[in-house]
């Protein structure tokens, strides 16, 4: 094996985005190994995973067979040490950059010195971990979408740190589970999408918060004047309030600026932990 070819992938975090993660890259047919410290988190990931798939086939987008071979492929563990053949490993964390560097630099005494380790992360850039590993030439931003079974898009993020190859070989991979990435040349925090969204939940709150319009209406109005699939309070509660609230958080961290922060709303949801979808209540109410 050539040592710029990605034949194994590593998922760490096995929350929604790492989980389906996982499974994209073992229906593409990697040999994936999704890890995470909790237990519980695994069975229920692997349980979610199931249901996802068992819809998939029964809307005739995957075959039985399909499906099958790619849990073959797809493997679960606690220990962070069995990661150590990965020529990819993709973290899905919480989004607290302390959490991600003491991570980062654990994975740096246990993978091969051509692995790349790439963060899922759309607001931590990889320049903030890249110094708490001994290559951080092969460090990178692999942003993915939620729902990753759903969405196409991939942001592959060139820190100042990253090299071409890492950059050339993170695109290429993307390429082959199925993806379409876009390479952004040098970093910025929220990437192209999600800054441009940030502006948009931004005003959906200052409407919904200063009694403009409930949160129902904003999120008809996205859907049926701005055509948007999904509106953005709506959105907040598939992602989560809680990564609403870390982002902001991270962000205010760096700039100081208080209008950085999360909005009243957000932080009154988290404090109640109403997360959205994952909490059964969110801005919505959920089975």
């Amino acid at each position: 094996m050539k040592n710029n070819e990605i034949k194994k992938v590593a998922v760490v975090g096995s929350g929604v985005m790492g989980s389906q993660i996982a499974m994209v890259c073992a229906l593409a047919g990697y040999p994936v190994t999704l890890q995470d410290i909790e237990r519980d988190s695994l069975s229920k990931a692997k349980a979610f995973l199931q249901e996802q798939m068992d819809k998939r086939i029964a809307k005739g987008r995957y075959t039985v067979e399909e499906v099958d071979n790619a849990f073959t492929r797809l493997s679960f563990t606690e220990h962070v040490e069995d990661l150590s053949n990965a020529d990819l490993v993709i973290e899905a964390i919480v989004e607290k950059l302390d959490a991600k560097r003491e991570l980062f630099a654990k994975l740096d005494k246990i993978v091969a010195p051509h692995t790349i380790l790439a963060t899922n992360s759309s607001t931590i850039v990889s320049s903030k971990i890249a110094d708490a590993v001994t290559h951080p030439e092969n460090v990178c931003n692999i942003h993915f979408f939620n729902p990753v079974l759903v969405m196409e898009m991939v942001e592959v993020v060139k820190g100042p740190h990253t090299s071409d190859e890492t950059a050339e070989r993170s695109m290429a991979f993307v390429k082959s589970i199925r993806k379409t990435p876009v390479l952004l040349k040098k970093e910025i925090s929220g990437f192209i999408a999600n800054r441009i969204l940030g502006k948009l939940m931004d005003e959906a709150l200052f409407l919904y918060e200063n009694g403009y319009a409930t949160h129902e209406e904003i999120d008809l109005v996205c859907k049926k004047a701005l055509n948007h699939p999904i509106g953005p309070f709506a959105l907040m509660d598939l992602t989560g309030l809680d990564v609403n609230y870390f982002v902001r958080m991270q962000r205010y961290h760096e700039s100081g600026d208080e209008q950085d922060k999360p909005s009243r709303t957000v932080i009154e949801k988290v404090e109640k932990g109403e997360l959205g979808k994952k909490t059964g209540k969110g801005f919505y109410q959920y089975n």
